[in-house]
Order: C-alpha cells, then structure tokens, then sequence
C-alpha cells in the first residue's frame, strides 16, 4: 500500500508560527525523526517542550539530548523542575525519584534527593507500594516502619511486604512469618482469583514446609478463578507432591480436557503413571509433550520404539511425523517413521515411499539399521521383488546384535518362509528355522 504523503508534506509546509502548537511541533519531529533528520528533529521536540513545558514526553526527550551530550547537570536541573511543578502527579514523582537513582549511583546527593522525592510523595499517597519499594531500597534503616502502613487487602501491598518481611527478619522468626501469614490470608480473602497473589501464597507456605496450606491456597483460588490453567497445573503438581495422587491426577487431566496442549500437566501426568507402572498412559502423555515442545531425535527415538514394542503403531507414526518435521536431515528418525508406517494399517499402502526415501538419505546409502532391512524386506516380498528382499534379510540378520534373539528369529523365519514360498533352498530353510527355534522356541 502507498503511503499518506500529502498530509505529512501539508504538515511540513506550516509556518513557524507552529511553535504555539506544541503537538504540532511534536509530530514535525517525528516527521523529521523518520527522515532521519535529527538535527531538525530536536528543533521541533525543543520548541515543543518550550510550549508545554510540563509535559513529561518531551522534557524525557530534552533529558536524553542533555545526557547525550554530556550535560548531566542540565538534564538534572530539567528533570527536578518538572518534578517539582507536579508534586500531585505520582509517575512523575517515581520517574524523577527513578532518573535520580539511576543517575547518581555512587552519588551521594543524587540518592538525597531521591528519598526526599519519594518521601514527600508518600505524605500525599500513604502506603503506596510502589514508593516504598524504591524507599526501602535507599533507605533500609526505615524499612520495618515503612512497610507496617502497607495495606493488608492489596495484592501488590501484601507480596511486597512478604518480600521485605523476609529481608528484614530471619527465616525462624515466628512472629514475621505469622504476620505474612495473616496479610496473605487476608487478601486472598479479599482477591480469591488474583492469580499473581495465590502463586506467591501458595510458595510462601510451601516454602515454609506446609503443603496443606499451599495446597489449599491454590484450591481457593482455583474455585474462584477456574481459568486459571497454570495454577491449576501447580495445583495438581502440589497435591502429587502430598501424595494425593487421585486429586492430582484428576485436577491436571480436566486442565487437559480445557487445554490439550498444557505441556507442563502432560509432562506431570507422563512421570505420575511412569512411576505407577503405567507405560502405556506414560507413553501417551510423554509423546504429547514432544509434540507440544518438540525434543531431541534421540527423545524421539526412543519413545517411538517404546511405542512399537507394544504394538502401538500409530502412535509411533504419528509421533515420528512430528519429529521428522522437526529435524528433517536426520535419517534415523526417517527410518523409524517408514517402519512405523508400514505396520500401521492406516498408512501402510503408502509407506514404500518413506522407505525409498529413507535409503536415499542414508550417508553413502549404507543401511546400518537391522530393524528398518527386516521390515523393508516385507515392502519388497509384498511387491514381488524376493531377491532384494533377500538381501535385506541377510544383512539384517548379521546385523542384529547378540542380544536380540527375538528379532533375530523372526528375520530367519521370514528368510525361511521366502525360500519355501519360492520352492527353494529347502534343506537351508530347515537349517534356519533350527537356528531359529535355538534362539527363540516357539
């Protein structure tokens, strides 16, 4: 789309009676900003401000041409005017208070007239969190009195007290923890559903080594707001922790039932029935979150092959899928999804394809991978090409390690079974229907 010239160049054709404008002035400067033009630019802000010199944009912007250009003095002189010409106006008291901090680090005046601000802003706001936050980091010695005005139903009031609270005294202190205690308590009774403020209580107290009373915290405030989803999560996660493993289970799978994608539920649920035993339901919840997350081909791997050891195909497939997706140079994992394929019933008139491709991508065509010859040597008998499928067997046959006697067997049927089948070799297919038998009686 082009762009809306006439107004800008109408806006750059004004006289330099523009200066009684001061929002007119400011848009000239942008205009000129955008030009890259920023000699003309800070002409135009500098007239701005000169007109309105109470507004805070444009004596930021003549602070930072001042400190630009070294002149520190003058960007301080500039700063504190405003500020004192709106005491009423709180940001402009903190942004003050703000610009002296990080100006005088080291500054002994500076940090004195930031407390004065922030002082002489809390007599027109008493109890204000935000200025006593920046109070009790300059001036410790007042901490303690400071934060007793904070207010007991305020959410950020209250974190901020804790958080002073537990600087301020030592961990065993009882009577500081029971205060924290009762201005938690008393705002999750005013503010059920804040969620910043359940989070923390529910952390205060589990902290302190009081589960039932995190728990609790986050029960509440899961009534009041059940939309909150991650404390919810957190929720399900504190009641495994307390061995309330049915509470558990059944808070994170209705999350699921709102959000399917929660990674975080489906990775508490995959360790939750790991450890009951529980391998199907922790294969399930394990392949979601490496399809919500994503993970290592190695993460990937070794799933799928838990998945195809328990004859779940398709779940095998479609997590391979994913994984391909997510790492599409990586032949190991396209070798898996061919397999899979080709045993799931759904895809498996296709999964010739996936296997030519996955030979193509091998490094220097070299096949290594005794289960993906074995099955492939399937795709080939099935399209009548016996002597590649020979072949295939052979080598997986040598290729499979001591260990797998299992597999190893069933390659030396199925060679034993092409032979047969071809009405050949018949004193070798007894031989290796033998050596079959030695390794894995029927």
């Amino acid at each position: 789309m082009r762009r809306p010239v006439i107004p800008l160049v109408l806006l750059a054709s004004l006289p330099a009676t523009a200066a009684d404008h001061p929002r007119l002035e400011y848009a000239l400067g942008v205009l000129a900003e955008s030009r890259g033009d920023a000699e003309r630019a800070a002409a135009h802000f500098e007239s701005a401000r000169l007109a309105d010199p109470l507004a805070a944009p444009l004596v930021a912007r003549a602070v930072a041409r001042m400190l630009e250009a070294g002149d520190r003095a003058a960007a301080i002189r500039l700063h504190r005017e405003l500020a004192v010409a709106r005491p009423d106006d709180l940001d402009v008291q903190l942004a003050h208070a703000d610009f002296l901090t990080g100006q005088g680090r080291g500054d002994a005046l500076a940090s004195k007239l930031a407390v004065e601000t922030l002082d002489a802003a809390l007599a027109r706001h008493p109890g204000n969190p935000e200025i006593i936050r920046r109070l009790a980091s300059l001036d410790r010695s007042r901490a303690a009195a400071w934060i007793e005005t904070l207010a007991t139903d305020d959410p950020p009031s209250v974190l901020l007290f804790a958080s002073l609270s537990r600087s301020l005294h030592e961990p065993d202190d009882a009577q500081a923890l029971a205060e924290i205690d009762r201005r938690f308590l008393a705002a999750l009774q005013a503010q059920p559903g804040h969620a910043v403020l359940a989070r923390e209580a529910s952390e205060h107290f589990r902290n302190t080594k009081r589960p039932d009373e995190a728990i609790e915290v986050l029960k509440r405030h899961s009534a009041a707001a059940p939309w909150s989803l991650d404390l919810r999560v957190r929720l399900g996660i504190l009641d495994f922790a307390a061995k309330r493993d049915g509470e558990g289970e059944k808070e994170l799978l209705d999350v699921l039932a709102i959000h399917p994608r929660k990674a975080l539920a489906h990775q508490a649920l995959a360790k939750f029935y790991r450890l009951r035993g529980d391998s199907t339901r922790a294969a399930e919840h394990a392949g979601e979150l490496l399809k919500i997350r994503g993970g290592s081909p190695a993460e990937f791997l070794k799933l799928a092959d838990e998945h195809l050891a328990a004859d779940r195909p398709r779940e095998a497939r479609l997590l391979l899928e994913k994984a391909v997706f997510d790492h599409p140079g990586h032949t190991g994992l396209r070798m898996r999804l061919a397999i899979a394929s080709h045993r799931d019933p759904e895809t498996r008139a296709r999964a010739s394809r996936l296997f030519r491709e996955a030979e193509a991508a091998a490094p220097d065509g070299k096949i290594t991978d005794p289960a993906f010859l074995s099955t492939s040597a399937e795709v080939l008998i099935a399209s009548g090409q016996g002597g590649a499928a020979e072949e295939r067997l052979r080598a997986a046959i040598r290729l499979y390690p001591p260990g797998a006697k299992k597999e190893t067997a069933a390659a030396l049927r199925r060679l034993a079974e092409l032979w047969e089948t071809e009405n050949r070799n018949a004193e070798a297919a007894r031989a290796l229907r033998q050596r079959a038998d030695s390794l894995d009686p029927r």
